[in-house]
């Protein structure tokens, strides 16, 4: 299939043996495709789950029974929990969140409407909405993805000097697999951000910033030589 904007695809930024959402990432081109199923899609493989790995903790929200809830926690259907993941004191998961396996969820932080792949991190006073995080993305204390712009249009994302219409009014962030964001960020509405890519802290990222590159302020965007 010829893709204009492979880069932003589905396939070009995840690896989908690393989540749940593989049947419906699967169906979508570009990822920001799925954010309207989400919730749907966690209604029907909740009902699926097996008894003996998850629990069911109210209505629509699946817990693996090996996943650690730290007291003081809220949690809104439609949700699941994925096996050794931590959700730590004070975190809001909203509802229409997919998160995955071995991923922590931390104190303060907010998830809404949002796929995190197996060992996704977003560990201190983060929010994550209207969005997608890969496997092992991480971000960094106090990066947030901005997900609804000030005049409510439909959000695009900027490549290469062309606006890509997505068609969605919410739209946070697209992080690649491995993708790093650095502490205190604001990932615009319609960033994308690829695979082994990388954030400096403090930085208000518009765009896309391509796999193995490092984003340093706006105009300046380095590929990595590790």
């Amino acid at each position: 299939m010829n893709v204009k904007h492979e880069e932003l695809t589905v396939r070009a930024l995840y690896d989908l043996s690393y989540t749940a959402a593989r049947p419906l990432l699967e169906a979508c081109t570009y990822p920001w495709e799925a954010l309207p199923k989400i919730g749907e899609f966690i209604k029907a493989l909740g009902k699926t789950l097996s008894p003996e790995e998850y629990e069911q903790r109210g209505e629509d929200v699946w817990v693996a029974k090996s996943a650690k809830l730290y007291p003081n926690v809220y949690i809104a259907g439609p949700t699941i929990i994925g096996p050794e993941t931590e959700v730590r004191p004070g975190a809001f998961i909203r509802g229409n969140a997919l998160i995955g396996a071995g991923c922590v969820v931390g104190n303060s932080t907010e998830v809404k409407n949002a796929i995190l792949f197996d060992g996704a991190q977003a560990p201190h006073y983060n929010y994550i909405g209207d969005s997608v995080m890969g496997h092992k993305a991480h971000t960094g204390a106090g990066a947030v993805t901005s997900n609804l712009k000030q005049d409510h249009s439909n959000v695009t994302v900027l490549k290469d000097g062309e606006r890509v219409e997505t068609g969605m009014r919410k739209f946070g962030a697209m992080l690649g697999d491995h993708a790093e964001i650095g502490c205190g960020s604001v990932l615009n509405p319609g960033t994308v951000v690829g695979k082994n890519a990388r954030v400096y802290p403090l930085s208000m990222v518009r765009g896309f910033v391509p796999a193995n590159h490092i984003y340093k302020k706006a105009g300046e965007v380095a590929e990595i030589h590790d």
